[in-house]
């Protein structure tokens, strides 16, 4: 079955043909930084918080700068790795080579119970791997673990602000327009809360390159019902900055 799945054939060589340590310089970067995937929270915080652009890389899908900011006087990095597993995948890895090393990744995600309502923080803890990117990082596998220490810190900021939050499995996929009701309740079955399209693959990503990373998430849309409740989920910017905060604080108290 192998020879005849591509996905499924592995490659444990650590050097590749494009090697990021080779095409993006290092620099002097923060140790910490925020994955943050709310392109209108970091454009208007670079407006109000002394951003400071230290880098910029470039894609045919445009420009994505990495900020540096500081949060209880200390150093910490923002950048937006695009969407999708392969994008977000490549963008983390050249933010790797920057020099960052311990990460928290904040965005949103779809929520497979109704129960769940928008804007409540979700933690995962693993992914299923239903995307492409991770398989080039790691052996076959069902799921992927973020990394515990990274969890742990989310979860004592957030314990320590008084957010309610769930810790869950999520369901990483690369098809959202193929998030079919009997994919989903298979998912649900396992015990996936939420779905989403990067977590797998950053995950895997920073298991190779030995660094940290850990995810927070809020609920927002559902595929919970017989149609898709968009519930508005992109609108609410406040909500957003919340988390990116919260997920800043997380970040800088990994391996506290």
């Amino acid at each position: 079955m192998k020879d005849k799945i591509p996905l499924l054939d592995f490659e444990p060589t650590r050097e590749a043909i494009i090697e990021p340590s080779r095409t993006t310089k290092a620099i002097d970067t923060p140790e910490h930084c925020v994955l943050c995937f709310f392109q209108e929270v970091l454009s208007r915080l670079s407006q109000k918080v002394p951003f400071k652009q230290i880098a910029r890389h470039r894609s045919e899908m445009g420009t994505h700068p990495l900020w540096e900011f500081e949060l209880n006087g200390k150093r910490i990095a923002a950048f937006h790795p695009g969407l999708g597993d392969a994008y977000a995948a490549g963008m983390f890895e050249e933010v790797i080579a920057r020099g960052c090393r311990k990460f928290i990744a904040v965005g949103s995600c779809g929520v497979l119970d109704d129960s769940i309502t928008m804007g409540h923080a979700l933690v995962p803890d693993r992914a299923v791997r239903d995307e492409g990117a991770s398989f080039h990082y790691l052996p076959p596998a069902r799921e992927v673990d973020a990394s515990p220490e990274a969890v742990a810190a989310i979860e004592n900021v957030l314990k320590r602000r008084d957010v309610p939050y769930i810790r869950t499995k999520t369901w990483t996929t690369a098809g959202f327009y193929r998030e079919t009701q009997t994919r989903m309740h298979r998912r649900k079955q396992e015990g996936c809360l939420t779905v989403e399209m990067e977590a797998a693959s950053l995950f895997a990503v920073a298991k190779f390159r030995n660094v940290t990373i850990g995810q927070l998430l809020y609920s927002g849309d559902s595929l919970a019902g017989e149609a898709w409740d968009s519930r508005g989920f992109t609108k609410d910017t406040s909500l957003r900055e919340k988390m990116f905060w919260l997920a800043a604080e997380a970040c800088l108290a990994i391996g506290e």
